[in-house]
């Protein structure tokens, strides 16, 4: 199970090489050892960047297109991403803390050992997404849909899931048992890969029942 705190930006192992960024994001850019401090990027055209052992502290991003770019070994803490375009996205060894990410455009990306931290998720696409080894703790999110996606290692300690879509979801060792009640909007079938606590079985009885057709009526 994954800390429950996040790590502060001098706990990086990189982080003394760390170069304050000093710039403008373009496409096709290649980041590595950079800190994005308190900056703020709008409708910037990014797709097809690298950033590599980065650091984003209070960053703002609002809209824009970095569709195909990749992160690794990356740390976001405080960051905003509102409206942003990131379409078959590649993250890896990435950790968020306090983040909020809102009307994004996430559908085919990758990620593989993600942390979030108190991040909040509201209307995030994550369709035809592959997660493997990913941890959401004490997040919240709600109407994310994660529609046709592969869950791999996923597990949600102490966070809340409100309207979530699975349709068409393959789950295996997904874990949800530290999670709040799970509020399925669609595709509660694909929860088959997943493990549950008896609380949270009670919770979703009336849904599945009325998945299989199931009439509960006490005499």
């Amino acid at each position: 199970m994954p800390a429950r705190s996040p790590r502060e930006l001098a706990q990086l192992p990189y982080a003394h090489r760390l170069v304050a960024f000093d710039g403008d994001l373009d496409r096709d850019g290649d980041h590595e050892f950079a800190h994005f401090d308190g900056d703020a990027f709008a409708e910037v055209e990014a797709g097809g960047s690298a950033f590599t052992s980065s650091a984003f502290s209070t960053v703002t991003f609002t809209g824009g297109r970095y569709r195909r770019s990749r992160f690794d070994d990356v740390w976001l803490h405080g960051v905003r991403v509102v409206g942003a375009d990131l379409v078959e996205t590649s993250w890896m060894d990435a950790e968020f803390a306090a983040c909020v990410l809102a009307g994004i455009e996430a559908f085919g990306a990758t990620m593989r050992r993600v942390v979030f931290h108190h991040c909040k998720f509201d209307s995030v696409n994550l369709r035809k997404t592959k997660l493997r080894e990913v941890a959401f703790v004490d997040c919240l999110l709600r109407d994310v849909d994660l529609a046709g996606a592969t869950l791999t290692d996923v597990s949600f300690p102490g966070s809340t899931l409100e309207r979530i879509r699975l349709d068409n979801a393959q789950l295996s060792r997904v874990d949800l048992r530290e999670a709040g009640a799970p509020d399925i909007a669609s595709g509660l079938d694909a929860l088959r890969g997943a493990t549950i606590d008896s609380a949270q079985l009670l919770d979703l009885a009336p849904a599945l029942a009325h998945l299989l057709g199931l009439i509960v009526e006490d005499r």
